[in-house]
Formats: structure tokens, C-alpha cells, sequence
């Protein structure tokens, strides 16, 4: 982790105590390693040949981070290859997950990388969502209300900025198999998923419908 930025995050983690209608950047390490991870990750999981990693946003994907604080929440997704607790990624990529923003138990919104720059979040869909992880998830440390209003801040912010179809859980990841933005090219590449729990994800969609986004698609 770069000494600045955990300067700065525990500096901010320490002084917040209610949802901010900000965004902070606390940026992960995206160097050239990563660049390039990211770039073979579009080509080889996407057939995406591109000069940069770049995405089209499309979707807003809800996550928890089922990591019991926000400096390790945000040390899990920081260096740029997967650690070796990871093995089940590993064999497909060794670009370390992560997601564009992490919202703190307070409601404290962290932005960690540019919202158009590709994140491993979710499979097939990466090349067009912005990740939104959340700090908990667990039973010892579920989800708070001052997350849910961030979330929901976070996706009106988003929607106002991009042209967003969909805003579903990640645990609906796999109900866009069929569907025209799936690009995953493993058929067998699928992992189980529950986070962040439909009803925060209800929740959210409901204090956003003014933005009609598009219902997620039904599995056959």
C-alpha cells in the first residue's frame, strides 16, 4: 500500500462518523503491471482487444466486502495481482478483484480508481459495470444504514453520469448469461455469489426508480 494513502485513509476513517454527500479518492495502486493484467483480461476473457482498459458503463454492481474493516477491505483489492488466498481466480487471471468505489460502515464513499477504467468485480460483465463494494456483510458486521444511503447516492451520482441500464446485486451476475452484454468466453468460469443481500439491493433499486433502469433478466 502506498504510505500516502493509508496516511490519508486512516486519517479520513478516523474522523468520519456520518454519510458524506462526498467522494473521497483513496486510489489502489494501478501501475503498469496492472494496466497490462487488465488489458490481457479484456482480450482473453472478453475478446476485447484494446489500447487501453477502458469500459462503457452500463450497470451499477452492489457488492459487500465480507472483510471486517476498511483498511483491510481496502488492502485486499490495493497491489495489483491476486494474493495467494485466491487461487480460484488465479487460474483465470492474476489481476487482483477490485471495484471503483467501497463505502466505509459510516457511509464514508471511497473512490479507488477511475469509474470508466475496468475493475475484476463480476464475471462477463466487467468491460461495461462499475463496482460499488461495501466494508462487512457479515453477521458480526452487517450492512449499515448509512451504507445503504450511500449506495443509493452513489448510484443517483452514477446515473446522472453515464448512461446506466441495470443496478443489480452480485448475486444476479448470472441472470446476464443469455443476455447481449455477457462476454465471458469460459462457460465453466462461474462463481456463487450472495452479496449484498436482495434486500439491500431492492432497496436501492426502489429510492432510484426514478432513473427506469431496465429489470434484471429472468434465468431460463
Amino acid at each position: 500500500m502506498r504510505k500516502t494513502s493509508l496516511i490519508a485513509l486512516m486519517a479520513i476513517a478516523l474522523g468520519g462518523c456520518s454519510v458524506k454527500k462526498e467522494i473521497v479518492d483513496i486510489p489502489i495502486i494501478f501501475d503498469d503491471q496492472r494496466m497490462e493484467l487488465t488489458k490481457e483480461y479484456l482480450l482473453t476473457r472478453y475478446e476485447l482487444d484494446q489500447k487501453t482498459p477502458e469500459i462503457t458503463p452500463k450497470m451499477v454492481v452492489l457488492h459487500w466486502t465480507a472483510i471486517p474493516s476498511l483498511a483491510k477491505s481496502f488492502t485486499a483489492f490495493n497491489r495489483p495481482t491476486l494474493p495467494n488466498w485466491r487461487p480460484d481466480l488465479e487460474n483465470v487471471s492474476g489481476l487482483n478483484v477490485s471495484a471503483h468505489f467501497l463505502v466505509d460502515q459510516d457511509g464514508t464513499i471511497y473512490r479507488l480508481m477511475p469509474e470508466t477504467t475496468m475493475a475484476r468485480h463480476v464475471i462477463g460483465l466487467n468491460h461495461c459495470a462499475i463496482g460499488i463494494e461495501n466494508v462487512g456483510g457479515t453477521t458480526d458486521m452487517p450492512m449499515t444504514k448509512q451504507q445503504l444511503k450511500a449506495n443509493i447516492f452513489l448510484v443517483e451520482y452514477l446515473a446522472s453520469k453515464y448512461d446506466i441500464d441495470y443496478v443489480i446485486g452480485h448475486q444476479e451476475y448470472t441472470n446476464f448469461e443469455d443476455h447481449p452484454l455477457w462476454l465471458e468466453v469460459d462457460d465453466g468460469y462461474r462463481t456463487v455469489k450472495n452479496d449484498p443481500g436482495m434486500d439491500f439491493v431492492e432497496k436501492v433499486r426502489n429510492a432510484t426508480k426514478k432513473f427506469n433502469f431496465k429489470p434484471v433478466p429472468t434465468k431460463k
